[in-house]
């Protein structure tokens, strides 16, 4: 290849990735301090079995069997190991993450508990890769208040969402950069993506709470989100 063919390929290369570019959707970014991954446990899952956090939860969510759900920020599975006996046989699971090795760790811990409803996926931080119009559920416990960007990520995911699914978020009532997220900025965050909340329960013994949102009409154009402020 000649000093001149060179240049017009690394110049088609350079006008390929400019329109690229504009064709990617442009989201705000969040308006508030986003947690830092800090591990892929939230706890010892015996602590958290005591805690009964799970239990209520499932229960809070309408969990039946035959249901198709997701866990998204599966983590080390311990919802996922959970909602499987609970959907059942004809219901189905995915659990999702981000982190590579988290993933693998979670499709030999699927394998060693012989979870045949249960698959496992590797998502991006700001797409969940989700087949669209695929579930009746899909959670997100713990994870919300580390997600980088929060309205690409939660307008992509609802895509996943059957008509007449719900997302459901559990969280802790505190600021994000204490691992939390205070409900009124979540709900203002997921309703400018078109997901209303439909109900709000405090989760007994702790600062965590129970959200579920559904959606509510159609998707808004990226470039249309508002960021939500943060309050004082």
């Amino acid at each position: 290849m000649s000093n001149r063919q060179l240049a017009a390929f690394l110049l088609l290369t350079a006008l390929s990735a400019c329109r690229q570019a504009e064709q990617q959707p442009r989201f705000p970014k969040a308006d508030r301090p986003v947690a830092p991954i800090v591990g892929d446990s939230f706890s010892t899952e015996d602590v958290r079995d005591r805690l009964g956090e799970a239990e209520q939860v499932i229960e809070l969510a309408g969990i039946r069997p035959g249901m198709v759900v997701a866990d998204i920020g599966a983590g080390e599975g311990y919802y996922t190991v959970r909602l499987a006996p609970v959907v059942g046989r004809q219901g189905r699971v995915l659990a999702e993450d981000i982190v590579p090795e988290v993933e693998e760790r979670l499709i030999q811990r699927v394998h060693r508990e012989n979870l045949e409803n249960v698959a496992v996926k590797l998502g991006e931080p700001d797409d969940p890769k989700l087949p669209p119009n695929s579930f009746d559920r899909i959670f997100l416990v713990h994870v919300y208040h580390e997600v980088e960007s929060p309205y690409a990520f939660m307008w992509h995911l609802r895509q996943g969402l059957k008509p007449d699914g719900e997302v459901i978020v559990v969280d802790a009532n505190r600021p994000p950069k204490r691992h939390g997220m205070p409900p009124r900025l979540l709900q203002c965050e997921l309703a400018a993506v078109g997901l209303k909340l439909v109900r709000y329960e405090p989760i007994t013994g702790g600062e965590a709470y129970f959200a579920s949102f559904r959606i509510a009409g159609a998707p808004p154009e990226p470039g249309q989100i508002r960021a939500c402020k943060a309050e004082a």
